[in-house]
């Protein structure tokens, strides 16, 4: 059967570098009509066409930082789903092993933050539900945060509801 309604979603990586107790944040500032502008989050970005999570990761890390990853996780999928944007399938890592030297990303500013001092950085309100998960070393997990506007209003974790006091 034909539908004239053809669900589309955008599929993209984020990764969290990890060096001891910091990560690798970019400070989005660059980029014109960003939805993430002025946010801090890892690097990453959308799949290019036959792309794999893991090939779409390396090919960003790569052209965001200059780095090749040696080393990394997969650490969950996060959907976003939003009342201004497509939905999202994010796959989630996290990397603590490179060569190459950071060079400046054409995206924003790259800077090593202490992992405690992430949560203070004006960051999506989902967000820190999934560093949470990362910093307390979950296995792998699916989270889903559906926004209005910029206001997370629900979350579920393994299909579970997020209770709004859990929530940040």
């Amino acid at each position: 059967m034909k539908s004239d309604n053809i669900f589309r979603a955008v599929q993209s990586t984020l990764i969290y570098l990890e060096r001891g107790d910091e990560y690798l944040m970019l400070h989005r500032t660059k980029k014109e009509n960003d939805l993430n502008h002025d946010k801090w989050i890892g690097v990453g970005g959308k799949f290019e066409p036959n792309e794999s999570p893991e090939e779409c990761m390396l090919r960003e890390t790569r052209e965001e930082t200059g780095l090749t990853l040696t080393r990394w996780r997969y650490r969950g999928l996060v959907t976003f789903v939003s009342d201004r944007w497509e939905t999202e399938y994010m796959h989630l890592f996290t990397a603590d092993r490179w060569t190459g030297a950071p060079r400046e990303c054409d995206e924003g500013e790259l800077q090593w933050v202490k992992k405690s001092a992430v949560p203070s950085l004006p960051l999506w309100e989902g967000d820190k539900l999934f560093l949470r998960l990362l910093a307390s070393d979950e296995p792998f997990f699916s989270l889903k945060l559906e926004y209005e506007g910029d206001t997370l209003v629900r979350a579920a974790w393994n299909g579970v509801p997020v209770p709004k006091e859990m929530q940040p």
